[in-house]
C-alpha cells in the first residue's frame, strides 16, 4: 500500500506520464548536447581536411623545434564559395594534404576573427573579410617567397610550396614536382598507338617523360593506347621514336596533317590519320597490370602516378619515385 493507502500498483500507475516524460525530456537533452558536440568539433568546409593549428605562436614554436617552414592559411570561415571551394578542392586532395601536414606546420588565421587571430592579421599586414591567401613564411615569419593574391587552384599552391622548400633547404618530396606538372600542365596533346595487346602497350609506354594520363581503347579496328601529354616537358617526335624504340608499338593514329607528317617520318606507311578519338575500352581493360598486382587503394592515385606505377609492375620496378609516403601504406603487390 501507498502512504495515502491506495494500492502500489495505482501510485505507479498515476506517476507514469510525468516518468515518461521526464525520461523522454532527459533523452532529448542527450541528443542535443550530442549534435552540438559533433558540431562544434567538426573542421570547418572552409579549410578542408588538414590537420591545422590555430594559434600562430604555437605553429611558430613547432617550427623552431622541428626545422620546418609554416604554412599560413588566411581564410574567411565562414566563407563566401571561394572559400568554400578552396578548402573543399586545394585543401582536401589527398597529395596536397600530406604534403602541408608533412613537410610545414600548418596554421589556420581566421580573417573575419577576433583575438589571436585579429593579431596575425595585423602582423601579416593581412586585410579582413578576404579570399584565401597562403603564405609560406620560416620560424620567424619572413616569407619565403614573395605572397600573391588570388591563387586559388591546386597546381599553383603545389608549385609554391615546391619553391618554398627550395628557398628554405629542404628536401622537396619525390611526388610533388610530377604532381605539379600534372596539375599545371603548359598545354595538352594527344598520342595515340596502335599494337596487337594494348595490356602491354599501356605498361610499355607508362614511363615517357611528360605523361599525363594514358588509357586503352578501340580505333579504327585496332587495339590501341591513348597518351595525353605535355608538349612543353616531351616533344610528340620524341615520343614516336620512343615507343617504336621499345617495339610495343607497330602503328600510329595521327591527330592532324602536322603529327601525320612526323608519324610518317618515324612509322612510314604504319602512321595514319585518325578519324576521331578512339572508343574507350572497358574498366578491367585499364591499368590491367596495376589492377592485377592487388593494389588496395588505385582510387588514390592520380591519372599519371596510375601511368607510370602501371609501367612499374609491368616491369617489376619498386614505384617509389612516383607516389607518396602515405600512398606506399595503400599498395600491396
Amino acid at each position: 500500500m501507498g502512504t495515502t493507502g491506495e494500492p502500489s500498483y495505482q501510485v505507479a500507475r498515476r506517476q507514469l506520464p510525468s516518468r515518461l516524460w521526464l525520461a523522454i525530456g532527459a533523452a532529448l537533452l542527450c541528443l542535443a548536447a550530442s549534435v552540438f558536440s559533433v558540431t562544434a568539433t567538426a573542421a570547418p568546409k572552409e579549410l578542408g581536411t588538414v590537420d591545422w593549428l590555430r594559434d600562430y605562436a604555437a605553429a611558430t614554436e613547432r617550427s623552431v623545434a622541428e626545422g620546418k617552414p609554416i604554412f599560413v592559411l588566411f581564410q574567411e570561415v565562414p566563407g563566401c564559395q571561394t572559400c568554400v571551394s578552396f578548402g573543399q578542392e586545394v585543401l582536401s586532395h589527398p597529395l596536397v594534404v600530406e604534403a602541408i601536414e608533412d613537410e610545414f606546420i600548418p596554421v589556420a588565421i581566421y580573417n573575419n576573427g577576433r583575438g589571436s587571430d585579429r593579431a596575425t592579421l595585423s602582423r601579416f599586414n593581412e586585410p579582413s573579410w578576404n579570399n584565401p591567401v597562403v603564405r609560406l613564411t620560416d620560424s620567424a615569419g619572413v616569407d619565403l617567397i614573395p605572397r600573391k593574391a588570388g591563387v586559388w587552384k591546386t597546381g599553383e599552391i603545389v608549385d609554391r610550396m615546391i619553391r618554398s622548400l627550395e628557398v628554405a633547404g629542404r628536401t622537396v618530396p619525390a611526388y610533388l614536382e610530377p604532381l605539379s606538372a600534372e596539375l599545371s600542365p603548359a598545354a595538352v596533346e594527344r598520342a595515340t598507338f596502335s599494337m596487337h595487346c594494348y595490356w602491354e602497350g599501356e605498361a610499355c609506354l607508362g614511363a615517357l617523360p611528360g605523361l599525363l594520363s594514358s588509357r586503352t581503347g578501340h580505333l579504327g579496328g585496332r587495339e590501341v593506347v591513348e597518351l595525353r601529354f605535355d608538349p612543353s616537358m616531351v616533344q610528340y617526335v620524341d615520343i614516336l621514336r620512343e615507343a617504336r624504340e621499345r617495339g610495343c608499338t607497330d602503328g600510329v593514329f595521327a591527330h592532324g596533317n602536322q603529327q601525320l607528317v612526323l608519324a610518317r617520318e618515324v612509322f612510314g606507311p604504319q602512321a595514319r590519320l585518325a578519324e576521331g578519338r578512339a572508343a574507350e575500352a572497358s574498366g578491367r581493360n585499364q591499368k590491367f597490370h596495376l589492377k592485377r598486382s592487388g593494389v588496395r587503394s588505385l582510387d588514390g592515385l592520380t591519372p599519371a602516378q596510375a601511368t607510370r606505377v602501371n609501367h612499374a609492375v609491368w616491369a617489376k620496378k619498386a614505384p617509389d619515385p612516383w607516389i607518396s609516403p602515405r600512398q606506399r601504406t595503400t599498395l600491396s603487390y
